[in-house]
């Protein structure tokens, strides 16, 4: 079987390994490859790798090459498991075997051409190879082609030596996404990148002034008592549904989630004006979409409230447990404003310096209101619709 290898497949492989396949793309990786097997004298018609990633709404990554195509590139979200054919395509039998697949006739090839990636294309014969990796699931690649006597044994002999090769640069690949799903899915993109740049040591804080939202929901205590365990998560879900993309498409981040309260900062480039523009604007959406759901029929009701101040941004905890989270009075503050907006029933209350900064004329001051912990009274603005 030796013999039968082409001279070039060491190449091949040294280049999968290198440098040049690692910086490039996962479009410019397989453009390289499929173009490296074809100049191998490999009857090539379509590669695709099928990526499984560690995302909470996507699924896997597709991409598939053909010569003097642009590459195709689709992410498969989750709701592609309840399609009649998933459980039973090559791609998912070979990487649940995990076992390779050579599929010859048309009855095998069937399967292949209930993938979106591979109609119509004519293809009579393919391979498809698991990769396994070390953590996360696998995922595979699929070699096809249109030659009516498919791929021969020496064809296979090359695709089983470079699998290896292909596998660890795809999973290099895969944890580098992965590191940043799961930091942009737990603590919030802005709130990510610092990690990742180093700022992972307990005491590595820095001081920044921001627009601060705090949005609690209302009867949350009520609704727990009497609702199923299973009812009050996804009426906590639903909840966070308006509240959330209200304020990541604000600029926003969201620090945390406290039971049914959501803590997030605005500190946008512009400065303190456009940050607190922006923080209301979040909060007005996320107010429009909570009464619009429970004008649907799921009872829900919330109370906002805004500040702008200085805050203390990084690492927080014991030893190797940190939380990255935003601490000082001004957090405090806006935690007392909150507790106001459920006591006197307005839904959204601002600070005086938030008020000002906003400089809209439908601020309207509710009076000195008395705030836990701070010793004078302090001027609330509620806004009015009208």
């Amino acid at each position: 079987m030796t013999s039968s290898v082409p001279a070039s497949l060491p190449d091949l492989i040294e280049w999968l390994s290198g440098d040049e396949a690692h910086d490039a793309p996962n479009t410019g990786m397989l453009v390289g490859l499929g173009g490296r097997l074809r100049a191998m004298g490999l009857p090539i018609d379509r590669l695709s790798l099928h990526l499984r990633t560690l995302h909470p709404q996507i699924l896997a990554r597709t991409l598939a090459w053909t010569e003097g195509e642009p590459v195709e590139q689709r992410d498969r979200d989750i709701s592609i498991e309840s399609l009649p054919y998933y459980a039973t395509n090559p791609i998912r039998r070979a990487i649940d075997g995990p076992t390779w697949l050579d599929l010859a006739t048309p009855e095998e090839m069937a399967g292949m051409e209930d993938l979106d990636f591979f109609q119509g294309r004519g293809l009579r014969a393919a391979i498809v190879a698991p990769m396994v990796m070390g953590q996360g699931p696998a995922s595979a690649v699929a070699f096809a082609t249109k030659r009516p006597e498919g791929f021969t044994p020496a064809d296979r002999a090359v695709f089983e030596r470079i699998v290896p090769a292909l596998r660890s640069a795809c999973e290099i690949r895969m944890l580098r996404a992965a590191e940043s799903t799961l930091l942009n899915t737990y603590v919030g993109p802005i709130t990510g990148r610092r990690i990742l740049d180093g700022h992972i040591r307990r005491g590595d804080v820095e001081t920044l002034e921001a627009a601060l939202l705090l949005c609690d929901l209302r009867d949350f205590t009520v609704l727990s008592n009497r609702l199923p365990p299973e009812q009050m998560l996804d009426r906590l879900n639903l909840y966070f549904d308006q509240i959330v993309p209200a304020i990541t498409a604000g600029g926003g981040e969201v620090l945390k989630f406290m039971g049914d309260a959501v803590l997030a900062f605005f500190h946008l480039d512009d400065g303190a004006v456009a940050s607190c523009a922006a923080a209301f604007g979040a909060a007005r959406l996320a107010l429009d979409r909570i009464h619009s759901v429970s004008q649907a029929g799921t009872p829900l009701s919330a109370g906002v409230a805004l500040h702008h101040g200085e805050v203390a941004y990084g690492n927080i905890g014991s030893g190797g447990r940190l939380d990255f989270t935003v601490i000082g009075r001004d957090v405090n503050l806006v935690s007392r404003i909150q507790t106001v907006c459920a006591t006197t029933g307005e839904p959204l209350l601002m600070s005086p310096r938030f008020a000002s900064l906003l400089g809209r004329p439908g601020c309207r001051s509710i009076g000195p209101q008395p705030l836990k912990g701070f010793a004078e009274p302090l001027d609330l603005f509620a806004w009015d619709d009208k």
